[in-house]
């Protein structure tokens, strides 16, 4: 590890647990790709600064962190809630009202347009174009829980099940 990382307390302790990352892959650069993904479990996002302290730790340019950061779709640069709810846009799940459910949701979570997250940090809307799961359509994912055949109801259903579960 390059000497400047152990010089300041402060960054030890600011980046302890990215430091156990590091350390648990041996700081080898032709890890990053596991690197990050341990990292944006840890924080649920790649915030800038851990993806330069990465880079240091590395001796990689921070251009080459970045770059492989936004190349994978599965790694996020902003914060996103603890539940992130995924809904399918793909043909089949167009066809059978996916939009309509992305309006509900939007309007049950109280997100205004161009916001993807609630403010209290509890949930992330995002659209994808294809879950895989066509014979469910609509289909609606929440972390990595897959929910077919949604409707309005359903959603509604969903959101407050999971707003209950949190308040216990």
């Amino acid at each position: 590890m390059p000497s400047n990382l152990t010089n300041s307390p402060q960054s030890a302790r600011q980046f302890a647990k990215v430091l156990q990352i590091l350390a648990t892959f041996g700081h080898e650069e032709a890890r990053l790709v596991p690197i990050l993904q341990a990292v944006q479990e840890e924080y649920r996002y790649l915030p800038e600064e851990v993806m330069t302290f990465v880079a240091t730790a590395l001796g990689v340019p921070p251009a080459r962190v970045y770059g492989v950061a936004t190349f994978y779709g599965h790694f996020a640069l902003e914060p996103k809630g603890k539940f992130v709810v995924r809904v399918c846009d793909g043909t089949a799940c167009h066809v059978k009202g996916s939009e309509h459910l992305v309006d509900a949701l939007r309007a049950i979570l109280k997100l205004p347009e161009g916001q993807k997250t609630t403010p209290d940090m509890l949930f992330t809307l995002e659209t994808v174009s294809c879950l895989g799961a066509c014979g469910l359509a609509p289909a609606v994912v929440v972390n990595e829980e897959v929910h077919g055949q949604m409707t309005h109801e359903s959603t509604a259903a969903l959101i407050e099940d999971l707003r209950r579960r949190e308040a216990e």
